[in-house]
């Protein structure tokens, strides 16, 4: 049996101008055919609506079912009342769950976040969040509702999406929006009141490699009918029920899907408590060898997250760290550019001479425990290196090895372009000559949603946008990303494997730093 796909037509903010959203409807009815129902977010009254009037006296008449949620305003509370009875138009109220007879399920919730714990109508709290979802949550097969409405917008919903123009979020957002969203997974999540149309990438509903995968959420802001900069207030979608769907086809995952934006800083504090191992002797980058290491193997409390003066401050190393910038230890000869948060550097053994590493200034283990100003400054540089490396006519391979190193490490490999279809296969073979499994991530995913704080891996990033993605559990080849671009079908060094075949002289290090600044300055970003 095939299910039955619904028709559905939001509606941002009406502010009173029923006649004018009314007229628009019924001319895209006479062109497309009769719609199931018409969803309002948004405010659907202005203070003054006389247009309402024909309505409840019955002259002028919805061409279509329409369902409103309740005032953010208390001047519009008044017209409420005045509309019992209403044909083919009803009023869901300030929060709850509706489900038609098709099975689709729509949660709602009108007003604004209360600036204090007495709410009224046009206000919610935590109280109103709960009786949402606590029926909900409480039946161990529940996987999410179709749709989501709600007045005001959820914070942080741009994370991870593309810039939005005209709204911040985190201004105008609410935080019991945003758990909301997590606790019941809508399919589609639309918002009004702003006055803009936004249309946000979908972002998933599960934890890539963690979980089984779930559903994804889109979410879509929209206009106010009749706005006279021509901004969308109208969204039309065909749905299925998700009790219709089979499962395969409600999990699809789409490719421009992201990581969900609601970071849960709970679950982040928590995975906060790792503890960090020491950088093995033989580590291949750029340090004095005979450096002497000492405390070794001491593990470390990390410093308290919910403490804000030591969240900003980078840990410190156990021991004696190569990479921390500030240390007498470091080769600075191999220092290529310096930046606010971190720096590039030729690698100690490079496989080609334009091989480098890009690590933080500051001593942070991981990209996963490095804070957003560190990862924003590496993806400049990132971003750099592959301008740099495509005027060359090659690609940028960029890998880290979290794993038997205690401060973070982004080596960047450039390869001719005809060898980028190989890298993903040659990855995945290496792999599995080493007898390890190399996931591929979605391209849209952040890793610090995958990988918990503290637990080793080994990540890529190839020129095709690919990600691949192994946890380490106990045995690891340290060598293995150099294995894999030495192989054969791409470098064909098999003698580089290892870094310490590939060691130079001070002075001939010195002379590829110079050449490899002379190439970067077009593309260098710290002008001082």
């Amino acid at each position: 049996m095939t299910a039955k796909s619904l028709k559905i037509i939001v509606s941002g903010d009406v502010d009173g101008r029923l006649n004018q959203l009314y007229s628009r409807i019924s001319n895209i009815q006479k062109k497309s055919g009769a719609f199931d129902m018409l969803l309002c977010v948004g405010d659907f009254f202005s203070p003054t609506s006389p247009e309402w009037e024909q309505y409840v006296s019955g002259s002028m008449k919805a061409p279509i079912p329409t369902f409103v949620i309740g005032a953010s305003k208390k001047e519009l509370l008044k017209y409420y009342s005045s509309g019992d009875g209403c044909d083919n138009i009803t009023f869901l109220g300030k929060s709850g769950l509706y489900t038609g007879s098709s099975g689709l399920r729509i949660a709602y919730l009108s007003g604004v976040d209360a600036t204090s714990a007495k709410d009224d109508d046009t206000e919610f709290t935590s109280k109103e969040i709960d009786s949402i979802c606590v029926p909900l949550l409480s039946d161990s097969k529940y996987s999410g509702i179709d749709i989501l409405l709600t007045s005001q917008w959820p914070k942080g919903v741009e994370k991870y999406g593309v810039a939005m123009d005209g709204v911040d979020s985190l201004q105008v957002g609410s935080s019991l929006i945003s758990k909301l969203a997590v606790d019941l997974k809508p399919r589609y999540h639309f918002v009004g009141r702003e006055g803009v149309y936004f249309e946000r990438q979908p972002y998933r509903n599960h934890k890539v490699l963690a979980e089984g995968a779930k559903h994804v959420t889109r979410f879509i802001s929209l206009a106010k009918v009749g706005n006279t900069e021509k901004k969308k207030y109208m969204y039309a979608f065909t749905i299925v029920p998700m009790s219709q769907l089979e499962h395969t086809e409600l999990v699809k995952q789409p490719q421009d899907v992201t990581e969900c934006p609601y970071t849960q800083q709970a679950d982040v504090n928590q995975k906060e408590r790792a503890t960090q191992e020491l950088e093995e002797t033989s580590s291949q980058f750029f340090f004095d060898m005979n450096s002497p290491q000492s405390q070794q193997g001491k593990k470390r409390r990390v410093d308290d997250p919910d403490n804000k003066k030591n969240a900003k401050r980078p840990t410190q190393p156990t021991g004696p760290c190569w990479f921390c910038l500030g240390n007498a230890t470091v080769d600075k000869h191999l220092v290529i550019s310096v930046g606010n948060q971190s720096y590039l550097a030729l690698a100690k053994g490079p496989l080609v001479p334009d091989h480098v590493l890009i690590l933080p200034i500051g001593h942070y283990q991981s990209t996963i425990t490095a804070p957003q100003d560190v990862i924003t400054e590496i993806d400049q540089y990132k971003a750099a290196l592959r301008k740099m490396y495509k005027k060359q006519g090659k690609a940028a391979v960029f890998f880290e090895r979290n794993f038997r190193t205690q401060h973070l490490q982004i080596q960047a490999v450039p390869v001719e372009q005809d060898m980028v279809p190989e890298l993903k296969e040659t990855f995945t073979e290496c792999a599995e000559s080493n007898k390890i499994e190399l996931h591929e991530i979605p391209k849209m995913s952040d890793l610090k949603q995958i990988v918990p704080a503290g637990a080793p891996y080994f990540y890529a990033e190839l020129p095709s946008g690919d990600k691949l993605l192994h946890r380490i559990s106990k045995f690891f080849p340290l060598q293995f990303g150099r294995e894999a671009l030495s192989s054969p079908l791409l470098l064909n060094m098999p003698d580089r494997v290892n870094w310490k075949n590939c060691s130079c002289s001070k002075e001939e290090e010195i002379l590829m730093v110079t050449d490899f600044r002379k190439d970067f300055q077009p593309y260098e970003f710290n002008t001082t």
